[in-house]
């Protein structure tokens, strides 16, 4: 790791979103442009070309594989998160027709909330596990849900708005036990914290490149040995579980950034763990009622996802932005227009509460220089707009 610098960088390049894209690592851009320098790539070819395309998505799906404690035969390419987590409930579910019950939560990430609504309507009865105040989810709650029509428990293993982390290992356990199949979103996790598809007994696990820093439009499935998974795109690729032409380019800077993240993971993470205390502590200093959601539970070491009273998050964002500091707000934004997180009043918080809430996610290329900047200007704001919205 090169050491920490001893200026932070020009305010405008200060970004603290990286639970929502990452920038794509140079190691990854350099494999991307060798695999496109290559020419035209189809792996389906019988050409020494197409051979040329297999081999490099050979390499990369062990390289996803050994991220993750898998084996290669395991490891289904897509085109995104999103992707995964259909492939894997919808394709779960079509694999077991006798059983018309899935498990989630009620604070999954929308790709999936949008696809279980859609399913309620086609006659799947889903249950949504409530959460504590910390976003926290029950045990109990889960194995009292469970019922011999339960085809699939699907869970985020880190939340994307607050970090908290589920017991991955212990639902695996429970669901092992009852031969329910489990699919965890792992979107967030990976690359923050250890994955061991080796010690955790889950079925399905989804990935995404652009949290790992690879390129938007590549993602990945781990299907464990065994696990009988219909396809949502028909095709001879990816072993016939999903057709269409692979995105080699795109594969293999996924095969990249995850050796990468596997090999910087430990050092990374505790870097990046320091990084966030330091900043919430610097604000809960300097703000007396600044408030941090999820504080009481186990978390990425990445995020912090902070309230500050009844502040409109989006003019705090306004102004942050306009300092130079990139962050989001814990709200999702509709065309109908703001709506408060669906995670932070599942916690309990009152719609103003989580609109006034402002999520940190650090990454690779933060500082601790630019960690005390973000803490010497958040105050400010927070009390001019505290008294021009008084």
């Amino acid at each position: 790791m090169s050491p920490e610098p001893t200026t932070i960088a020009e305010p405008w390049r200060i970004y603290f979103d990286h639970n929502a894209a990452t920038a794509v690592a140079p190691e990854c851009l350099e494999a991307i442009n060798a695999c496109l320098r290559l020419g035209p790539v189809n792996p389906s070819s019988k050409h020494s070309q197409g051979e040329h395309a297999r081999r490099m998505v050979m390499d990369a799906r062990r390289a996803v594989a050994e991220s993750v404690g898998a084996s290669a035969a395991e490891i289904v390419f897509t085109g995104s998160g999103t992707e995964s987590n259909h492939l894997a409930i919808r394709g779960a579910l079509a694999a077991c027709p006798d059983r018309r019950h899935i498990v989630s939560s009620e604070v999954e990430h929308p790709s999936t909330l949008m696809l279980l609504r859609h399913l309620q309507t086609q006659g799947v009865h889903v249950s949504y596990l409530p959460v504590d105040s910390e976003g926290r989810l029950s045990l109990d709650a889960l194995e009292a849900t469970l019922t011999p029509r339960t085809a699939l428990v699907s869970l985020l293993w880190a939340n994307n708005e607050t970090g908290v982390l589920f017991p991955i290992h212990e639902i695996a356990e429970i669901t092992r036990r009852r031969n329910i199949l489990f699919h965890t979103d792992a979107v967030q996790a990976a690359g923050k914290v250890p994955v061991d598809l080796k010690q955790i007994p889950v079925d399905l696990l989804s990935v995404s490149g652009h949290k790992l820093h690879a390129p938007a439009g590549i993602g990945a499935l781990f299907v464990r040995k065994g696990v009988r998974l219909q396809p949502l795109l028909f095709g001879h690729q990816e072993r016939g579980r999903r057709g269409g032409t692979e995105n080699v380019a795109g594969i293999v800077a996924l095969g990249v950034a995850c050796t990468l993240m596997h090999d910087q993971l430990p050092a990374e993470s505790g870097r990046l763990r320091v990084l966030r205390d330091r900043l919430e502590a610097g604000v809960l200093a300097r703000v007396p009622f600044a408030r941090v959601n999820g504080a009481g539970a186990a978390r990425l070491p990445n995020t912090s996802n902070m309230r500050f009273g009844d502040l409109d998050a989006d003019l705090l964002l306004g102004r942050l932005d306009r300092a130079g500091f990139c962050a989001a707000a814990g709200a999702a934004c509709s065309a109908a227009g703001t709506k408060p997180s669906h995670v932070l009043t599942a916690m309990g918080l009152s719609p103003s509460a989580a609109l006034a809430s402002v999520r940190i996610s650090l990454g690779r290329d933060n500082s601790a220089p630019e960690v005390d900047a973000f803490v010497r200007i958040l105050p400010d704001i927070v009390a001019d707009l505290s008294v021009r919205t008084a």
